[in-house]
């Protein structure tokens, strides 16, 4: 998703420490023949958005790199100003060429080359492109797998005679905006993985649209709008995970203003969806194996003992082989709006929101949009940190996470679910070494052999 920055709160530390905490980072010498055109010289990369870096007297968006092998802090970033104005919800694409980086106070999206670590990117020779203009905020985007088109759900885009809304095709390869396809409200946007049928969500709806890409720019509609009947619906429905050909549909049910929550199976090409499990809430989740992880928050719904929070969020496990919930009882972690989810290593799901209750108690709990659930004995950790989860990226084959919350860059061991202290001040917990406002997290790199 994207962010503004409501009750912005700059989170700084001193200059001399993120130097220090850099200091290890070899930026000069030999290179291999894979980074040799990589300004910050590192070949495992996570990029952080920064839209407030200190730059002289002003504040300024970047891209932070970090060294995903020894969690450091590279002296080199990749500068957006004069690009966008912010620097907030990226999208890597699947060849890790390019990430599209979205500014939310200018609805402008950078395009970042991943291999010369800088704005702008040539395809085969073509023109460089270095943004595109939205007609408005997008909270939904992706590359898709031809590494090449892009599309952005734009709910507020004006469209002519009709209700606003529309989803955006990009070309990367020219910097134009292909094509414009009203979709009233279009929130959030997910693609098949053949890449030829995108499902469409819009706000206030009980209804998909599909598109079919393959009929964009044809005299043919590319649109489906699916309802259902009264036996077989959508209730409020905001996401989909893709299993084949087969989708799972999140229907958010009350907590977007509509009746039951639930999970449908929904095939494209079919005029209605399958039977639809009931969950306590859904707004996004996870597939791993026949385990289907789902997230969201029941209106009103109190979190018991041990927390001065007022309300909380629930998490259901659906095996998809049968369609049925396979905990006795809604597991309860975090409130908030649930859009982040992500598995670690050691079975550790991380799981992301915004919007929650904080709690921040003077020598007291402390706790934000964040809820790690350990898979194999179900017990569920909220870290003492608080804000809005606007980034999660697991870091493979090590025990290491990454997460921006509340504007810190956090990186936690999945071994203990606590942040690392390593290459950090002794004793005294991890210390925010990204100067700034830490929004979204991306690994544009594969993991080192």
């Amino acid at each position: 998703m994207a962010f503004g920055f409501p009750g912005l709160k700059k989170t700084f530390v001193a200059i001399a420490l993120l130097i220090a905490a850099s200091a290890a980072i070899v930026a000069c010498g030999s290179k291999s023949s894979n980074n040799q055109h990589k300004v910050s010289g590192l070949k495992f990369r996570a990029f952080v958005s920064n839209p407030l870096f200190p730059s002289g007297l002003l504040n300024a968006p970047v891209l932070n790199m970090v060294d995903a092998t020894r969690d450091l802090v590279s002296f080199s970033n990749i500068s957006l100003s004069g690009t966008v104005a912010q620097a907030g919800l990226m999208a890597v694409s699947p060849d890790l060429s390019r990430t599209l980086v979205f500014s939310p106070s200018d609805n402008t999206i950078a395009v970042i080359d991943n291999a010369t670590e800088s704005v702008g990117s040539s395809v085969n020779g073509g023109p460089t492109v270095s943004n595109f203009v939205l007609p408005g905020l997008t909270e939904s985007m992706f590359v898709a797998k031809d590494n090449v088109t892009a599309y952005a759900a734009v709910p507020s885009a004006p469209v002519t005679g009709q209700s606003p809304g529309a989803i955006l095709v990009l070309d990367l390869a020219t910097g134009a905006i292909n094509a414009t396809i009203p979709v009233p409200a279009a929130h959030f946007v997910v693609s098949s993985p053949d890449g030829n049928n995108l499902l469409v969500f819009s706000d206030n709806s009980d209804a998909i649209t599909v598109i079919s890409t393959i009929l964009i720019g044809t005299n043919e509609d590319p649109r489906t709008v699916v309802t259902g009947t009264p036996l077989n619906h959508f209730d409020r429905p905001v996401w989909a995970i893709f299993h084949g050909s087969l989708a799972y549909i999140f229907n958010c049910g009350p907590e977007c203003g509509g009746m039951a929550a639930g999970i449908s199976t929904f095939t494209v090409g079919d005029t209605e969806p399958g039977l639809t499990t009931p969950v306590s809430a859904a707004t996004y989740g996870l597939l791993t194996g026949t385990d289907l992880y789902v997230a969201g928050s029941p209106p009103h719904l109190a979190c018991g003992a041990g927390t001065a929070a007022p309300t909380c969020g629930t998490l259901n496990i659906l095996n998809v082989s049968s369609m049925k919930v396979t905990n006795p009882k809604p597991i309860i972690i975090t409130d908030g709006y649930h859009d982040h989810m992500e598995m670690g290593s050691n079975e550790q799901l991380f799981i992301g929101a915004h919007s929650c209750s904080n709690v921040n108690v003077s020598g007291g709990e402390v706790r934000g949009c964040l809820s790690i659930f350990n898979t194999t004995n179900s017990k569920v950790v909220v870290p003492p940190q608080i804000g809005d989860a606007t980034g999660i990226q697991p870091i493979p084959g090590r025990n290491v996470v990454y997460v921006c919350q509340g504007g810190v860059f956090r990186i936690y061991n999945t071994t203990t679910d606590k942040l690392l202290v390593k290459n950090f001040p002794a004793n005294s917990g991890q210390t925010d070494v990204i100067v700034g406002f830490s929004t979204d997290v991306k690994l544009v790199d594969p993991p080192p052999d």
